[in-house]
């Protein structure tokens, strides 16, 4: 008997040894679970809706207005005319109207606009004696001092000269605006980007060179069809360099938002980046200190962060 008590007393014991270890472990599993869940809100209180997350986008400094490719005048061949003179490098600045290039259709066309100047000339002085020869013979034909018919044929050559002057005043007015065709002047204010072509090349579709008008630089940004329903004009908008370009950071804010959802051309640095993704372009407006420092920096890689 004494065996078995003692048997039974030890069973006893390990029974109540291993149902506290399962009871601390059912108390420190509860306190971690508590320990997880959010406190309960006082009563009477208003939870807080969460805040949204920023947009992130990558994009790139443009001029405002874009960048405008100044081609060359096609000639009569339906070819592109040759640069004599080039008067602008890259980088500089130029006035609107300002004279860019020269093409090697002017000297045949101001050759062609001499010619007729002299034919003009020539033409008007004829009218000239003309008239004053009808004059003379209206006053001879009333008195009957010359035949009638004289008269009718002098006044018919006289329609015909002045037709001819007409025509070459026309031919005159064609060779002007085809003489506006051989000079490439600059439609905006700007900086002159890039040049296409130089001195005795013809240009291709590239055109001539790239104008922009660089004082008044944006941002364009390719925000994520997914995130654009979080974007809206007039939202502040701070930019970064993302390889340095610049330093500090851009302030701006949304200037428009476009309606068209296209594939992206700012790619990311990283290769594996998804090439395919569908973006839609929002304008960002510098502010004209910051648009000031960056107006040299066109197609400059930016990422832009939205504020909430």
């Amino acid at each position: 008997m004494t065996i078995l008590g003692r048997e039974f007393r030890s069973g006893t014991l390990l029974l109540v040894l291993s149902g506290s270890v399962v009871l601390a472990l059912a108390v420190i599993a509860g306190q971690r679970l508590m320990s997880r869940q959010p406190a309960a809100a006082p009563a009477g209180s208003v939870a807080q809706p969460a805040r949204p997350e920023a947009v992130a986008a990558l994009g790139r400094l443009d001029p405002r207005g874009e960048i405008r490719s100044l081609a060359a005048p096609i000639t009569g061949i339906g070819g592109s005319p040759r640069i004599t003179r080039l008067l602008v490098q890259e980088g500089e600045r130029v006035a609107p109207g300002q004279l860019l290039a020269v093409f090697d259709t002017a000297d045949p066309l101001q050759a062609q606009r001499r010619l007729v100047e002299a034919r003009i000339a020539n033409l008007r002085s004829r009218v000239s004696v003309q008239e004053r020869d009808i004059a003379r013979y209206r006053s001879l034909s009333r008195s009957g001092a010359i035949p009638s018919g004289e008269l009718d044929t002098r006044e018919t050559n006289l329609l015909e000269l002045k037709g001819q002057l007409q025509e070459a005043l026309a031919e005159r007015d064609r060779i002007d605006a085809d003489l506006k065709l051989t000079e490439l002047r600059a439609p905006i204010g700007g900086t002159v980007l890039r040049l296409h072509a130089r001195v005795g090349e013809r240009p291709t579709d590239d055109g001539v060179l790239d104008l922009g008008a660089s004082d008044r630089m944006e941002a364009l940004i390719e925000v994520y069809e997914s995130d654009i329903d979080r974007v809206r004009v007039g939202q502040t908008v701070t930019l970064t360099s993302e390889n340095g370009g610049f330093e500090g950071t851009l302030s701006g804010r949304v200037l428009r938002i476009s309606p068209q959802v296209r594939q992206r051309d700012v790619l990311e640095t990283d290769p594996t980046g998804d090439v395919d993704a569908r973006i839609v372009e929002v304008r960002v407006e510098l502010d004209p200190a910051d648009a000031q420092r960056v107006r040299q920096r066109t197609g400059l890689k930016v990422i832009a962060r939205f504020t909430p």
